[in-house]
């Protein structure tokens, strides 16, 4: 089978597709014949080596697909299985999760990791409330659009924050209510928009850029949620500050925490599947990519020339 791996830490360019046998399956595990995988910044970063995703060299890349199991035809998808870039995988068995009908394999990568993301942000990390004012950074990426949405179907309201006028009119068409084009502002936009008071949460997956002004968008009690930092980790944080900004809660959530067993992960999963069934979430597909050219995929995630979800299909 082709898979694309790497033999050494770095850019793009490390990337290289091989023909390797099979994988066998361990104990517990399954082969699983993939037929879309998900392009993802942590792919990016195991690409780089950067903690924690570094690892034994050389390995196939890649965390999150869909497929159907060798033998039994059945529909799964995953978002945590390593060495997701090939046209098989070794999967364990309990992070297999089942794929609705109607929700076609493309689909069910594109949404696996983002789509659970965007689902406990908004009604875990903060649990939107009807009527309330949310800032989503970054609203036109993958985890973005879904984000908006969701925000929306809990009658809550978006701010949104792009870098681009056309990313601007993406966010709209997912339900954002306010865009700010290249963020500056967007924390005396959030005020304005609140009448003074600031917005409930601020969703943020940029970091270093906009955090501060984070801080300063939020109403009283409000929550900071820093689930990315595509812009580098935000500067040290004097706790002190937080009760001169109004009481202030701030989380560093991660995906692994929300499905750290194989029952949250398939509750989680089945969440956002189940509203992808019923029409009620659409998933954004901005790119696919023979398995072959996963470097240019990468190069095209890294330059922020892509909107939604990059796939990979072997």
């Amino acid at each position: 089978m082709q898979a694309v791996l790497i033999e050494s830490t770095g850019g793009p360019e490390v990337l290289a597709v091989r023909d390797v046998p099979d994988p066998s399956p361990g104990e517990g595990q399954v082969l699983v014949d993939v037929e879309a995988v998900g392009v993802n910044f942590r792919d990016v970063y195991e690409r780089e080596g950067r903690p924690p995703y570094g690892q034994d060299l050389p390995a196939v890349v890649g965390s999150e697909g869909a497929g159907r199991v060798a033998g039994t035809g059945e529909r799964v998808a995953w978002l945590d299985v390593p060495g997701s870039y090939a046209g098989r995988v070794a999967a364990p068995r309990e992070e297999l999760v089942p794929v609705p009908d109607g929700v076609s394999a493309e689909t069910a990568a594109a949404v696996m990791l983002q789509g659970c993301t965007a689902h406990y942000l908004a009604a875990d990390s903060h649990p939107v409330a009807e009527g309330e004012w949310v800032v989503v950074h970054s609203a036109a990426g993958g985890v973005g659009l879904l984000l908006t949405q969701l925000v929306r179907l809990r009658g809550g309201h978006v701010l949104a924050t792009t870098s681009t006028g056309e990313k601007a009119e993406l966010a709209r068409a997912a339900g954002a209510d306010e865009v700010v084009v290249g963020y500056d502002g967007f924390a005396e936009r959030a005020r304005e928009l609140t009448d003074g008071e600031g917005v409930a949460a601020v969703y943020d997956g940029v970091g270093r850029t906009t955090f501060a002004d984070g801080l300063r968008a939020l109403r009283p009690t409000g929550r900071m949620v820093v689930y990315g930092a595509s812009s580098g980790q935000p500067e040290p944080l004097e706790v002190q500050s937080l009760a001169s900004h109004g009481s202030l809660y701030v989380q560093r959530p991660t995906l692994g925490t929300y499905t750290r067993t194989p029952q949250l992960l398939r509750e989680l999963a089945g969440r956002v599947l189940g509203l992808v069934a019923d029409g009620r979430l659409d998933v954004r597909v901005g790119g696919r990519y023979p398995l072959a050219d996963a470097r240019r995929a990468h190069e095209d995630l890294e330059g922020r020339r892509t909107t939604g979800k990059l796939l990979l299909l072997p």
